[in-house]
């Protein structure tokens, strides 16, 4: 193939996507070989790609396509998650746009709405994931919507009500107040906000006198049904059996007695609102006090609010603490910090709301989960482990999952109501069953499926992807398939430990409920993408950068490369332009040194330089120690120093060293027998290069020479470790000796000006003994007339030390002799200077025993470098002079 003058990303990325997609690469169906599982996180259907989409299925992407590489069966399930709170604002959002009302509809007419806008944008985010170079098997592609998907989500509803693990009940829930939805306990952040806390005095009835309560509610009187003071409270005893009256609405209300009631907070007086706080309903069941729901669904207050009815929670909280004051019941306001609830999803303020909800029975449920990650036979492996304390602390205090949201948009409940009662309803899969029951139930055989109401509920969408990884292979409904035998369960899981509880513990319960195994081996956790400034990456601070334009001015590879190069698990990563940068500048390097390598002459009757055949020892020498450090890195999931060991490997041993090292004289051809094998070497390193960047080295790997579609790089082999790390100890350890021998030689020519094009002499006095393997290499790369091993130090001539040998180069010719002792006499001067002035502080015995251990050490430092450097300059004098 002929080889472009530049790499020119956009087409070629462009044009092996679509190769590998022609030749159905990604697609796995179970075989005989092992098999390597992942499932996507399945991004929300709203999305679109951001820089932890990117992060994450970078990482998914190196994971498989290395799967590939090591010959297994590799299987990436791609998906989108229906997302009912997010999708159903969006589709309202669009509605209202077209003047209508989402109330305005059927239940039927808004799921066609929904439907259209799903059709319609669900899956930009999976074709954007192309453009990353995700290797998903898109034949596989699930919707957690999708008709089979649904009913795997019915049936284990039908099943877990049936083990009686599913109930109804009456419970004080989160309620979203935007989204006009519950939300389960985990989908609420507590945030630390500014407030006040509000002193009211309110009246006892019959009497002159007064009590006071504070509060940082004040719009909530309206629901007041109690006081409560706490009956050891001395300075409340003259209030026992009698009654208050509440501010504004004028209600009298009884003054209770209860130990809940902290003597130090507040006024030692609590104002009971049961329809409005969790504390104040276990107390209002408790004294058998009447509840006033005082909130309609969008947090305005209802007909209980009197003439704020109508208005929003927090426009009443600042009308009615003016009432207060204007009618001089409001005592005094103070500042006060309190944690707030707000919607994980739309940033609402939660409002605690009783209403009759579904929930799931967690307890035993969670038992199997906890031992999987936590116990001695720990079968899940949380990567890093630090995450397991997070994990204990939630599946130890794991509350009842609330599971029914008041929505459209997602699976509807399976209850279907027969009459008014409380327990006047039967759970099934189908209304036709669900009739056979309420007519079994009910004793009326005379029902049809028109007295049947379906709940309106919809479920919590993590009760669909908490199947993901069993219902993707349609193991909930088909649990004895060959899919779900082979696939599960799957290998790793790449996603944010912001989801650990809400996904990934659930779908280890999941797991081992209905498959009785876990979901998946390793979880690798990713941190968070961060800017500079370490503020999350956001819309609303406008500090994420558009992921596509990334793609299109780094390449693919750059972008994969910077991401992954600042990536350690669990931390989050400072993510900074200049990264994708340097990823993209490294394929530029390998792009350059591959031009060098296809622009030489080859001679077939040419003879291979010692330089270049002891080189190539070398190199696969170091090959494979790196390569074991590499297959070291993935088995602990660092992929970031996998990546580092590979960049370095290329960078500087393959290109800086190993080219230099083997290249042909200027218009000079190479042998057939190196070239041949720089090739080989060059196969090689695209192979560990190319989970990391896949676009650029398969455009290689192909220009290399024409390949069939079975000899893509893609589905190439990964390269095998050959012999042991000791083997090669000898040969690596000389070669580090020899490159800072040519660093020494390159040193003093930059130096002294010696020309490049200029052949030197060059001495040695071999004090080690050590092994003169690159003898050649050394002199190829210093462009020396010869190494001439001397016992006696060479007159007139410039030196350097690499351990305990000395090297010479004589000047004689070469530069001013009187200029350079000068220059060195200056040099030498200021050394012993600056020596004296770093000795007298290690003198100093208030320095030495006040300073910290690591600036004594630098210090110590100091001394040593000034003293070896004096050495030289000062045999280097001697030799001129």
């Amino acid at each position: 193939m002929q080889m472009p003058d530049k790499y020119q990303a956009q087409n070629i990325e462009n044009k092996w996507y679509d190769y590998w997609m022609k030749h159905n690469y990604f697609h796995s169906i179970p075989d005989d070989r092992e098999p390597y599982t992942i499932v996507i996180p399945p991004p929300n259907v709203t999305g679109v790609l951001h820089m932890g989409h990117m992060l994450n299925n970078t990482i998914q992407d190196v994971l498989i396509r290395r799967a590939r590489l090591l010959g297994k069966n590799a299987c990436w399930v791609p998906g989108t998650d229906h997302a009912s709170i997010a999708t159903e604002a969006k589709v309202v959002a669009r509605l209202k746009e077209q003047g209508i009302d989402k109330n305005d509809l059927s239940r039927d007419e808004f799921l066609k709405h929904a439907w259209e806008w799903t059709d319609e944008y669900g899956g930009v985010i999976l074709e954007q994931l192309k453009k990353l170079g995700c290797s998903c098997d898109w034949d596989r592609t699930k919707f957690t919507m999708d008709d089979d998907m649904s009913e795997a989500v019915i049936k284990v509803f039908v099943d877990l009500y049936n083990k009686g693990l599913i109930y109804r009940g009456f419970r004080m829930v989160n309620w979203d107040p935007e989204a006009k939805t519950t939300l389960s306990d985990e989908e609420v952040i507590h945030v630390e906000k500014q407030g006040l806390l509000y002193y009211i005095n309110y009246k006892i009835d019959g009497t002159e006198d007064v009590l006071t309560i504070a509060t940082t509610r004040p719009e909530t009187i309206f629901g007041d049904t109690a006081i409560c003071i706490n009956p050891n409270d001395e300075r409340f005893t003259h209030l026992k059996g009698k009654k208050a009256i509440v501010p504004i609405s004028g209600r009298i209300i009884p003054i209770i007695e209860d130990e809940y009631v902290d003597l130090e907070f507040g006024t030692g007086c609590l104002k009971v609102t049961p329809a409005h706080d969790e504390n104040d309903k276990v107390l209002g069941e408790k004294h058998n006090l009447e509840v006033i729901d005082i909130f309609n669904e969008d947090a305005t207050l209802n007909s209980f609010g009197l003439h704020y009815e109508g208005q929003d929670r927090f426009v009443v909280r600042k009308a009615v603490s003016k009432e207060l004051e204007e009618t001089g019941v409001l005592v005094k306001t103070e500042s006060h910090i309190n944690k707030v609830g707000t919607s994980e999803r739309t940033k609402a303020v939660i409002e605690p709301r009783l209403s009759d909800q579904w929930f799931l029975k967690m307890e035993e449920l969670a038992k199997p989960a906890i031992e999987a990650v936590l116990g001695e036979n720990s079968e899940i492996n949380l990567v890093p482990k630090k995450f397991e304390n997070t994990y204990r602390h939630w599946m130890e205090n794991i509350r009842d999952w609330n599971i029914s949201r008041q929505l459209l948009w997602g699976q509807q409940i399976p209850a279907f109501y027969y009459g008014e009662g409380k327990d006047d309803f039967v759970v099934a899969e189908t209304i036709e069953f669900a009739l056979k029951l309420a007519q079994e139930k009910s004793n009326n055989s005379n029902l049809k499926s028109s007295d049947l109401r379906q709940e309106t509920d919809a479920l919590d969408t993590w009760f669909s992807s908490w199947l993901w990884p069993m219902s993707v292979f349609d193991g909930i409904r088909n649990p004895e398939n060959e899919e779900i035998k082979y696939y599960y369960p799957t290998n790793d899981l790449v996603t944010g430990p912001d989801i650990l509880f809400f996904w990934v513990a659930r779908m280890i319960v999941a797991g081992y409920e209905y498959k009785d195994a876990k979901p998946f081996e390793n979880v690798y956790l990713t941190g968070l993408v961060r800017d500079k400034q370490r503020r999350k990456m956001s819309k609303s601070l406008g500090n994420s950068p558009d992921a596509l334009k990334l793609i299109e001015e780094y390449s693919a590879d750059g972008v994969r490369v910077g991401l992954l190069l600042s990536s350690a698990a669990g931390n989050d990563l400072m993510f900074d332009e200049s990264l994708c940068q340097q990823g993209k500048g490294f394929g530029n390097k390998i792009w350059n040194a591959f031009k060098l390598i296809k622009g030489w002459e080859v001679k077939v009757d040419l003879e291979q330089p010692e330089s270049s055949k002891i080189s190539l020892e070398w190199y696969s020498a170091k090959f494979q120690e790196t390569l074991v450090d590499i297959e070291d890195h993935f088995s602990k999931y660092r992929l970031s120093d996998a990546l580092m060991c590979t960049y370095k490997l290329i960078w500087d041993d393959f290109c800086s060293w190993l080219l230099e090292m083997i290249k042909p004289a200027y218009q000079q051809p190479i042998d057939a027998k190196t070239f041949k094998a720089v090739i080989n070497i060059l196969e090689d390193n695209l192979k560990v290069l190319h989970p990391f960047m896949p676009f650029l080295s398969e455009e290689i790997w192909q220009l290399i020479s024409e390949r069939t579609p079975d000899e893509a790089l893609i589905v190439s082999k990964w390269p095998e470790k050959i012999g042991s790390w000791s083997d090669n100890f000898g040969l690596l350890a000389s070669f580090e000796n020899a490159k800072n021998v040519i660093s020494g030689i390159r040193t003093i020519r930059k130096q002294k000006n010696i020309a490049f094009k200029d052949v030197i002499s060059f001495s040695v006095i071999d004090n080690q003994g050590g092994s003169r393997l690159f003898d050649e290499v050394i002199s190829k790369l210093g462009n020396l007339e010869a190494i001439n091993y001397v016992s006696e130090p060479v007159e007139g001539a410039l030196t350097f030390r690499v351990k305990s040998n000395e090297y010479f180069i004589p000047m004689e010719g070469s530069i001013d002799v009187e200029a350079e002792i000068v220059k060195l006499t200056e040099e030498l001067k200021y050394t012993e200077g600056f020596l004296k002035s770093v000795q007298k502080k290690l003198s100093n015995e208030r320095f030495v025993n006040g300073a910290p251990e690591q600036v004594i050490a630098n210090e110590r430092k100091k001394e040593a470098d000034a003293l070896a450097k004096i050495e030289t300059l000062r045999s280097s004098l001697g030799s001129l002079k």
